[in-house]
C-alpha cells in the first residue's frame, strides 16, 4: 500500500469539496478555488471531514496514480487555505526588478534592454525590495512554473553567483583563472 495513498486528508474549516462526474474534484477555500479532473481508475471517497483515495489494484500503474492522486488533492487543499509562495532573490550590481501596472514584471538582469514577463492569471508578485521577488498564488504548479521561468531569465552564474536564484538556493562557485608565475 502506498505510504502517501493510504493517508486521509483532513479537511479545514471554511473548505468544501465536491466530486463530480468522472472524478472532476472541485475544492473550494477562503483564497479561491480549483479543480482538477483525476483518473478514472482511481477512486476518490468523501466522509464528513476527510478524504479517502483507493486503488482498483496493485499493478505498477495504479499504485503511481494513488500517491499522485493524494497528493494532488492535498496541495489543493492547502493552496485554498494557505497558498503558495515563492521567494527569488537577485544578487549582482544594477540588477534589479520592478512592477508595471500590476500584470507585467520588469526585470534588469545585465541585458541591453530590460525584460518585460506578463504574469498569469491567479499569480500575484509582490516586490518588497528591488531585489526580491515573492511569487504567490493557490495553484502549487502555476506558482512553480512562473517563478521557474523568472529565473531561467538569468540564472545564477557559478563565477560571481550573480544572477536570479531561489531563496536559500546553494550554488556552487567556481575558482576563476590564475595567473602564470
Amino acid at each position: 500500500m502506498s505510504r502517501v495513498g493510504r493517508l486521509a486528508i483532513h479537511l479545514p474549516a471554511g473548505v468544501t469539496v465536491t466530486l463530480g462526474e468522472h472524478n472532476h474534484v472541485t475544492v473550494k477555500g477562503p483564497k479561491g478555488s480549483l479543480e482538477f479532473t483525476f483518473h478514472k481508475d482511481i477512486t476518490i471517497a468523501s466522509t464528513h471531514n476527510d478524504i479517502s483515495v483507493t486503488r482498483p489494484s496493485d499493478s505498477l500503474a495504479h499504485r503511481a496514480l494513488h500517491g499522485t492522486t493524494r497528493a494532488l488533492i492535498n496541495n489543493m487543499v492547502k493552496g485554498v487555505t494557505e497558498g503558495y509562495e515563492k521567494v527569488l532573490d537577485i544578487k549582482g550590481v544594477g540588477y534589479r526588478a520592478s512592477l508595471k501596472d500590476s500584470k507585467t514584471l520588469i526585470v534588469n538582469v545585465g541585458y541591453s534592454n530590460p525584460v518585460e514577463v506578463e504574469i498569469p492569471e491567479g499569480i500575484t508578485v509582490e516586490i518588497p525590495i528591488n531585489t526580491e521577488i515573492r511569487i504567490k498564488g493557490i495553484d502549487k504548479q502555476l506558482v512553480g512554473e512562473f517563478s521557474a521561468y523568472v529565473r531561467k531569465i538569468r540564472e545564477p552564474e557559478p563565477y560571481l553567483g550573480k544572477g536570479i536564484r531561489y531563496r536559500g538556493e546553494f550554488v556552487r562557485r567556481k575558482e576563476g583563472k590564475t595567473a602564470k608565475k
